[in-house]
């Protein structure tokens, strides 16, 4: 079968086409299509694919982007699709898996190239005029798997009566969860994530301020390669708040960092489709604060696994800075690991996408 894809970095929709093809069946092969129109890294999806034995290949893919949406880069739109049904048609896959809806004008190509199973895998909220063209385009796929139920009702009805919902999962680690109750100083915490405009940095760094730097604040990730971004190392010299922020930048995984801190953030502005780092967390007993919408507010229980302060809101988020303690933060950790076990594991990932591959074996 073939993934059509339209990043190739590490991030939430990258690390789950990874944990997508590794719920194929025995005896199914994946081929993977990389868009040509994002910068290359060798060592992101591309190595971890070659890693795993998985071909995969740069091409001209019709990635919907908001920079295409004018009338000459249009028209280069349909050359690409055009191109598709002929490489689609010369590699005959049994069926063709769009990763992101970003993808979706793949969906009638596929079908104007004769094939019957296109499936969707729907990452993220659909609305607007946006949500609008991805609903006409949706029409020619056979299956939808939205990654949260926030997801799957922003669809349009004719596509979500085809939608089913498979919560994203992460692997559990081999190393044993540190434990922090000993630890003594002030609390410590990490963000990570790209650096967008709607993913909360600039809400974070000023509730962070007004809740007199409260321990130490970790920042990992960069601007993205496309779209609007902050400019997140001016903005903490511009707050002063220097001394109690660490950037560390771009890693490979959050996962070392999270064993050094007490409590995950993810402050998006915009709801999240899910909010992959907040079960990367969970994965290891850590608790998250996290703003109230969209999927990350069915991950994150208040006062449970972790606490929730409404969107966009720097008082509020200051104030639950203000408000945490590590025996808090402990307890919601334990919390939070036993969801991840029963919620996010691979195991219950794989029973459910078995049902997905089922209904095209």
């Amino acid at each position: 079968m073939v993934f059509l894809h339209s990043s190739i970095e590490l991030y939430g929709s990258d690390r789950m086409l990874l944990n997508v093809i590794d719920t194929l069946p025995e005896g199914w092969t994946a081929e993977v299509w990389l868009p040509d129109d994002v910068p290359f890294l060798a060592d992101g999806l591309p190595a971890e694919l070659t890693a795993r034995g998985v071909d995969w290949t740069v091409r001209a893919l019709p990635v919907l982007r908001r920079r295409y949406l004018r009338p000459l880069p249009l028209i280069g739109m349909l050359s690409r699709a055009a191109a598709l049904r002929g490489q689609l048609r010369r590699a005959r896959p049994d069926m063709v898996y769009v990763a992101t809806s970003a993808l979706l004008l793949a969906a009638p190509v596929a079908r104007l190239a004769g094939f019957q199973r296109t499936v969707l895998h729907a990452q993220e909220i659909w609305a607007g005029t946006e949500g609008r063209i991805l609903a006409a385009l949706a029409r020619s796929v056979s299956d939808v798997v939205c990654i949260s139920e926030p997801v799957r009702v922003s669809l349009s009805a004719p596509v979500r009566r085809r939608a089913r919902v498979i919560a994203n999962a992460v692997p559990d680690s081999a190393e044993p969860i540190v434990d922090r109750s000993e630890v003594d100083g002030p609390l410590r915490y990490v963000v990570a994530s790209r650096w967008n405009a709607w993913k909360g940095h600039e809400t974070l760094l000023n509730a962070w301020r007004a809740a007199g730097e409260p321990g130490h604040l970790t920042i990992l990730g960069g601007p993205p390669p496309i779209g609007a971004a902050v400019d997140v190392p001016a903005l903490v010299r511009d707050l002063g708040i220097g001394g109690s922020v660490t950037i560390g930048g771009e890693v490979a995984s959050v996962r070392p960092y999270l064993d050094d801190v007490d409590v995950m953030i993810v402050p998006s502005d915009q709801p999240e489709p899910f909010g992959l780092v907040a079960i990367e967390a969970f994965c290891r007993s850590r608790p998250v604060i996290g703003s109230d919408g969209g999927g990350l507010a069915d991950i994150v229980g208040d006062g449970e696994t972790g606490w929730l302060y409404p969107l966009r809101d720097v008082s509020a988020l200051a104030a639950v800075l203000s408000s945490v303690g590590r025996d808090d933060a402990l307890e919601r950790g334990r919390n939070a690991r036993e969801a991840y076990l029963h919620r996010y594991a691979p195991s219950r990932y794989a029973a459910e996408f078995a049902s997905v591959w089922a209904a095209g074996g």
